[in-house]
């Protein structure tokens, strides 16, 4: 959290109380990060959002959320201030966040993060950025691509020709799911909420696309790549990536195939959903549960950004007073891919 005595302050999207996202407030004059030994105030040129966002609005049970705090999670910025003992950064170099520190506490929730013209991070969160890595790209990275680096190139669960049906593949983790698995050589299938959203990710790479909102994950699967058997490997689903949870996780079970795998990084549709462990044995399936990311993930990512015709789906770019309706259409799932916030509109 900021030093509120300074006597410095910036522009600033705030939470002070939970609930929804129209809770959140620009303000004016809130106080400007103070710099401390071995930490570094960052301006900030870039923060994605993320659907842990809308979690931190409204309240998490078991983390307490100190108030007032600056939502955001992924930033890329300039080095504006340097702390006493840190060492190899200038003021002025491009950098991208790890957004985790020290103690795994994760910026833009229990200290301020990136939706702020400012922001104090320790200097080993820093990774250097290159210039042909823009600070939109940098910043839509980390928590998404990096939940889904970790995942697929990270656990080796893609391999080329496999079949993938990614769930909720217009988010951030699904786009990052759809460019990875065809970047492995995969056959991907991306399940939407929209017809819109399917020509969208054809053009990003997709093979495939269905709207779940018409026809059930399963009975897609069944009419277009053959229900699975326990007698064959010829159908089904190679990889099922599944991050929503919820209601999809059932036709999920039905969908892989015979030793298939099933990715899960997260349940944003319900983290409770209905079992059936009959086709856990009776098909083999593995189910590869994966935890966020490390710095070599989002490291990886960088690299591929710089090195290869690979770039972040960005629905699009906003200022600071975009943020709460941003968040809102995130929670009503009406982006494709990572909307990115520029704090001071020079995001290049």
């Amino acid at each position: 959290m900021t030093d509120q005595a300074t006597t410095e302050t910036m522009r600033a999207v705030v939470l002070r109380e939970h609930g929804n996202v129209d809770t959140l407030t620009l303000e004016e004059d809130y106080p400007k990060p103070v710099i401390e030994p071995g930490k570094i105030i960052i301006k900030v040129k870039a923060t994605s959002l993320n659907y842990h966002d809308i979690f931190t609005v409204r309240g998490m049970p078991g983390i307490k959320i100190p108030m007032p705090v600056v939502p955001g999670l992924d930033i890329a910025g300039v080095v504006d201030e340097i702390g006493e003992g840190v060492e190899g950064f200038s003021v002025g170099d491009r950098v991208l966040v790890n957004p985790l520190n020290s103690e795994f506490h994760l910026m833009g929730e229990v200290m301020d993060g990136g939706l702020a013209e400012y922001s104090l991070v320790e200097a080993g969160q820093l990774i250097p950025l290159p210039d042909n890595v823009s600070f939109v790209e940098a910043a839509a990275m980390p928590v998404a691509y990096g939940t889904a680096y970790r995942m697929i190139v990270g656990k080796d669960a893609v391999k080329a020709g496999d079949k993938v049906l990614v769930l909720g593949a217009s988010g951030g983790v699904g786009t990052a799911s759809v460019l990875l698995a065809k970047q492995l050589g995969a056959y991907v299938v991306a399940a939407v909420g929209s017809k819109e959203k399917g020509e969208a990710l054809l053009k990003y790479g997709a093979d495939e696309y269905f709207n779940y909102r018409e026809i059930g994950i399963d009975q897609w699967t069944r009419e277009n790549v053959g229900k699975p058997s326990r007698s064959s490997y010829e159908t089904g689903f190679d990889v099922v990536v599944n991050n929503t949870g919820g209601d999809t996780w059932h036709p999920t079970l039905k969908s892989t195939k015979l030793g298939g795998t099933i990715l899960v990084c997260g349940a944003t549709a319900g983290f409770d959903p209905k079992e059936d462990l009959r086709y856990i044995w009776s098909f083999e399936l593995k189910v590869q549960g994966s935890n966020g990311f490390g710095r070599e993930d989002i490291e990886a990512l960088v690299n591929l950004v710089a090195t290869e015709d690979f770039h972040p789906v960005i629905d699009s770019v906003g200022s600071l007073e975009d943020a709460a309706g941003a968040l809102a259409r995130l929670e009503d799932r009406g982006v494709t891919g990572k909307v990115v916030i520029a704090p001071w509109g020079d995001e290049k």
